[in-house]
């Protein structure tokens, strides 16, 4: 009897184990998979900020007018940054661009360069229907020549960051769908192997709400500790991602690194809570003759 009651720890140890290892791994999974959707989301956000244009001023225009103008462009929220760039300035990078003095090789000819600022957008309205409209609005400025930007190049970013965004997205419900099943049948499996323990305890006149507590107080320690071990092998994976490629931490923040912790976590008590009280239900609500199958 003694070797009985041993062997059946081992077992319940066992299925504990695992059990909890299960639910580590899969929340670990999830967590990972939305650190990478924050990184995509990062990269394409900086893609985008990169993306401008060109506002060419007319000549002779003076400084004071051009960063007037300047100021203005700053204070609108579709512009991440500005610079102005003086026809000297420009001069001076075509002339290193092509490696010798332009000023030289243009003799007794006028400079033809004219001083431009150079816009970078910001994410939201870095898309051509966008852009098309704040060309509008720049271009009805007496002190513009023209604009230059590559529209083509925007919309061949945009098309393909949203091939992407669309594969993510179909890949994280493919996970989660996983996820919620794996969990459900872990629990399953543990309760399935207390099924007589739980029909006992229905023939001495328990109710279904004292049946389940304690099944259910066992399985939310479980998505808490297994949550904890998740968070865990995330951090580390956190760390040795960012030490290898610091340029990680200027793409993302740390209000949505919290978040993330805090969804694993939650997921983590959440889908062991329902998992278990469905699990529950259903052997509550089982014929005698169903517990052997």
């Amino acid at each position: 009897m003694k070797g009985n009651n041993s062997t059946t720890k081992r077992r319940l140890r066992g299925s504990y184990l695992i059990s909890l290892m299960s639910i580590m791994l899969v929340l670990f999974v999830i967590g990972l998979f939305s650190f990478l959707i924050l990184f995509a989301n990062g990269i394409s956000d900086y893609i985008k900020e990169n993306i401008g244009f060109e506002i060419v001023m007319k000549k002779g225009v003076l400084e004071k007018d051009i960063i007037d103008f300047q100021k203005i462009l700053d204070s609108k929220k579709f512009v991440k940054s500005t610079e102005y760039i003086s026809q000297q300035e420009a001069t001076r990078r075509l002339s290193e661009d092509l490696g010798e003095d332009i000023l030289e090789w243009l003799g007794d000819v006028e400079n033809p360069l004219l001083p431009s600022i150079d816009v970078r957008f910001t994410s939201d309205y870095a898309n051509n229907d966008s852009i098309a409209k704040i060309e509008k609005w720049v271009m009805s400025y007496k002190n513009v020549k023209e604009v230059y930007v590559q529209k083509s190049l925007i919309h061949s970013i945009n098309k393909n960051i949203n091939k992407i965004g669309s594969v993510i997205l179909f890949m994280g419900l493919v996970l989660l769908i996983m996820a919620v099943t794996l969990i459900s049948h872990t629990v399953r499996l543990s309760v399935y192997s207390k099924r007589f323990v739980v029909r006992s305890m229905q023939l001495v006149g328990a109710t279904d709400g004292f049946i389940i507590k304690p099944f259910m107080k066992l399985f939310v320690i479980q998505g808490f500790i297994g949550s904890l071990l998740a968070l865990a092998l995330l951090t580390v994976f956190l760390m040795t991602a960012v030490k290898n490629i610091p340029e990680l931490m200027t793409i993302t923040n740390r209000t949505d690194i919290a978040m993330i912790y805090v969804a694993v976590m939650f997921l983590g008590v959440l889908l062991t809570t329902m998992s278990t009280y469905f699990s529950m239900k259903k052997y509550l609500r089982a014929d005698i003759d169903d517990l052997y199958e």
